[in-house]
């Protein structure tokens, strides 16, 4: 069968997609994901994200290489290998950005499109919110966003130790104000995570124009000249060819270059050296990397109030029972934004993440007793890495070079020490007097700037928001142009965190999935949304 579109990663954006554009009964749709279907209840209760962690099978587990800024150490960087992608496995935190941020996009890009006033429609179009349709919420849209079901006693502890230092109470971060601390919004509907998959895919998949495959990997983009016909993929060991009119790329940040370099699309030089023919030269595939670096300050605590020892079954039972309780919780409940002594203007350069446990290299390092953990990223890095390629073996991942703390003002390393200091001064507020033992990390010998900035080279890592390496523009860096196409082919399409010029400031799903609104649009001519 010749479809009208193929997309190519059923994540966050390949999702919106999947739904927006088969929901005209003449386009046929195909979605290919290389990972599995979304049937594990550890997806679904929202509190599994601890659990999934160790379920490889739904996680492409990617290292990056030796980080020189970072003791040479390889972090790793989860990404959901399932229907639905990361939004399937991350911790459901709804936070949009700010208006500076698309300004910021349109400015780069060249397209006002992408400015806050084009874009809000979008978010709303999106969202299903339970605070109700005003001038920042939507209501009726496909994606459930929620207050959190269950909020512990010690989430509740961190807001108001923020505000005893001095920091601002903030009830909705997607709100006039994003500074402030206070509970996250979730992508959750009923107490359970409402996924992209389950958002926008589910509804759509019992429609005849809609075709989804699992387990089918995208090796290469077909190519006839200088137009995409299709898209090869491997599928339980065979080598198949799909056709199709368009194609769009939405493996994310990581994938989609590597699907684009694998093509031939890409720098030229690098290409060649893989043995793979030149179609077009674009520098920029796999550069512009960026990503939210973060450090977590963990102190024990007399609570038994903490996540640390719960009782599995327990939880997972009242959750299928009830939709109640612990399992109705993202973990990072509670947090905030904040201006640092080196903010410039009104916007916050800092976010934070609370966590009622002691979390430890992404919850995979049990650590002894009760504690909590408050994590802490720059919003606005300057450091950029890059994606280089292996191989051209389709199948060896892609090698990420992040660079972190690599930019030469030394910006990114006085932010984390900056995020360091602010969360010390959170803990030492009195709502924590009656729960607080011994800080572990640092530790209490991590007092001047060199044991600190030896700590966070020791111990920071990903929070999860790699953006960038297919950015939209018109210079010789883009490799997309303000409406998502590839810059010298026909038909070929990139619609998700990749086209991302900068960082938002904060969480980077809510944005994909508003991108993806915005591109099915594009794709099918038709006029945005009014606010």
């Amino acid at each position: 069968m010749n479809y009208d579109h193929i997309i190519v990663g059923a994540g966050s954006a390949g999702c919106v997609l999947a739904n927006r554009l088969s929901a005209d009964p003449t386009q046929r749709v195909l979605l290919i994901e290389a990972g599995a279907r979304d049937w594990h209840p550890y997806i679904h209760m929202p509190a599994g994200l601890a659990k999934l962690v160790n379920l490889t099978r739904y996680n492409w587990n990617y290292l990056t290489e030796p980080e020189p800024q970072l003791q040479n150490r390889r972090l790793w960087w989860p990404r959901g290998k399932v229907l639905g992608g990361s939004s399937s496995i991350n911790a459901m935190c709804y936070v949009r950005g700010r208006p500076a941020d698309y300004a910021r996009w349109a400015a780069i890009s060249g397209d006002p499109g992408w400015d806050w006033p084009s874009v809000l429609p979008y978010f709303k179009r999106a969202e299903d919110n339970s605070r109700g349709a005003d001038a920042w919420h939507g209501v009726g849209g496909p994606l459930g966003v929620s207050d959190l079901r269950h909020v512990n006693p010690l989430s509740q502890r961190l807001i108001r130790a923020a505000v005893a230092a001095g920091l601002p109470r903030n009830a909705d971060f997607n709100g006039a104000a994003q500074e402030g601390f206070g509970l996250y919004q979730v992508t959750q509907r009923n107490g359970a995570r409402c996924s992209a998959a389950s958002a926008y895919l589910a509804p759509a998949r019992g429609r005849a124009n809609l075709h989804v495959l699992t387990q089918a990997l995208a090796t290469r983009v077909l190519l006839d000249g200088q137009s995409a016909v299709g898209v090869e993929m491997l599928r339980r060991g065979r080598r198949m060819r799909i056709e199709g009119t368009a194609v769009t790329l939405c493996g994310g940040a990581l994938n989609s270059p590597h699907l684009l370099l694998l093509s031939g699309i890409g720098p030229a030089a690098a290409l060649r050296a893989h043995g793979i023919a030149l179609v077009q030269d674009l520098p920029g595939v796999g550069a512009n990397l960026q990503d939210h670096l973060d450090i977590c300050t963990l102190v024990e605590s007399n609570s038994r109030d903490t996540y640390d020892r719960t009782h599995d079954l327990a939880v997972a039972l009242r959750f299928l029972l009830t939709r109640r309780g612990i399992g109705t919780s993202n973990i990072a409940e509670a947090g905030g934004f904040a201006r640092s002594r080196h903010a410039s203007g009104a916007e916050c350069d800092l976010q934070f993440h609370f966590v009622p446990a002691l979390l430890d290299n992404h919850g995979r390092t049990r650590l002894p007793g009760r504690g909590y953990t408050l994590h802490a990223c720059a919003l606005h890095p300057r450091s950029r890495g890059r994606l280089t390629l292996v191989s051209a073996d389709p199948t060896a991942p892609i090698r990420i070079q992040a660079n972190y703390l690599s930019d030469a003002q030394g910006h990114d390393l006085r932010m984390l020490l900056e995020g360091v200091r602010m969360a010390r001064e959170i803990f030492a507020q009195t709502p924590f007097a009656a729960v607080r033992g011994r800080e572990i990390f640092p530790g209490a010998d991590a007092q001047d700037e060199s044991a600190l900035t030896a700590f966070i080279r020791r111990k920071a890592e990903t929070i999860y928001h790699p953006v960038g390496t297919c950015r939209m523009g018109n210079d010789e860096h883009a490799v997309v142009d303000a409406a998502l196409r590839v810059h010298g082919i026909a038909g070929l399409r990139v619609a998700d965190a990749a086209v991302i010029p900068e960082l938002p400031s904060g969480n980077t799903n809510a944005p994909t999935i508003m991108l993806a609104e915005r591109a099915a649009d594009l794709l099918l001519g038709r006029a945005p949304p009014v606010a």
